[in-house]
């Protein structure tokens, strides 16, 4: 994407996905107590809607004509024709039970394309962030999508739906994969996925059924990382299908090609 002056735009989102890593941290550990929504592994906790509130704040000051999507409190619509995607608590299920893989995402979408991208790991200290044309960084540090090849050398990861009615859509694509590459992880946070593939640690990501606030930040990190994004059937991304296959570019086609056979 070309590269845009989004300085503004990253501060504020930094500042305002590191104030709700403050709020997390506070819960973290601590087994808080949570409601269950769509399903017994979809949970929220207060600190979901804390996090989310700070978040949304601080947007709507600085960009009040921006549109926001935020997982707890819905869509606010703008007039800009830009929108913010808030996952104030990705990975709620590892925070819940003590697992520091979770974290807050916040990204911009510009016409159709990912823009700009920040997520912090509060536990682990880890700020990953990117705009368009400017690179991706962890921790102010530049990062790169690895040069593996080959999908036979290839560490992937994916999730599952919180709905399990729709397991078998990604059960077959995993154990494809599984056969096919040195492994996949599934590791609870789709934002973090996604944050891995960029800083080389993995190869590949897919998932379905997954809600819009989980990518986009991620996916910003992805492209400006040297990665590739699109839909799984090849098309271009568009984070409102709830479908996503990121890779290091080099195993892009073999992804693409593998689901392609799962799926006819």
């Amino acid at each position: 994407m070309t590269r845009l002056d989004l300085t503004h735009e990253w501060h504020v989102a930094r500042a305002a996905a590191e104030e709700a890593g403050i709020i997390l941290r506070q819960g973290w550990g601590r087994r808080p107590s949570f409601q269950i929504k769509s399903s017994q592994a979809d949970l929220v906790t207060e600190y979901d809607g804390r996090a989310e509130s700070a978040i949304r704040r601080a947007l709507t000051e600085a960009f009040p004509n921006d549109g926001i999507v935020g997982e707890e409190n819905g869509r606010q619509e703008g007039i800009s024709g830009r929108v913010w995607y808030v996952d104030p608590l990705d990975g709620t299920t590892n925070f819940v039970h003590g697992l520091p893989l979770f974290g807050t995402s916040i990204g911009l979408l510009i016409q159709g394309r990912p823009a700009l991208g920040v997520v912090v790991a509060p536990v682990l200290g880890w700020t990953f962030h990117a705009a368009a044309g400017a690179g991706a960084f962890l921790n102010d540090q530049p990062i790169h999508v690895s040069v593996v090849s080959q999908l036979g050398q290839a560490l992937l990861v994916t999730g599952f739906p919180y709905v399990r009615n729709h397991d078998d859509d990604n059960l077959r694509d995993f154990t494809a994969f599984m056969r096919a590459s040195q492994g996949v992880r599934r590791l609870g946070s789709a934002a973090l996925d996604l944050c891995f593939v960029a800083c080389g640690w993995l190869d590949g990501f897919w998932e379905r059924h997954i809600k819009s606030w989980d990518l986009v930040a991620g996916a910003a990190i992805v492209l400006e990382a040297g990665g590739e994004v699109c839909d799984p059937s090849g098309g271009p991304f568009d984070p409102e299908t709830g479908c996503i296959l990121a890779s290091n570019g080099k195993i892009h086609r073999a992804m693409l090609e593998s689901i392609a056979q799962t799926s006819a």
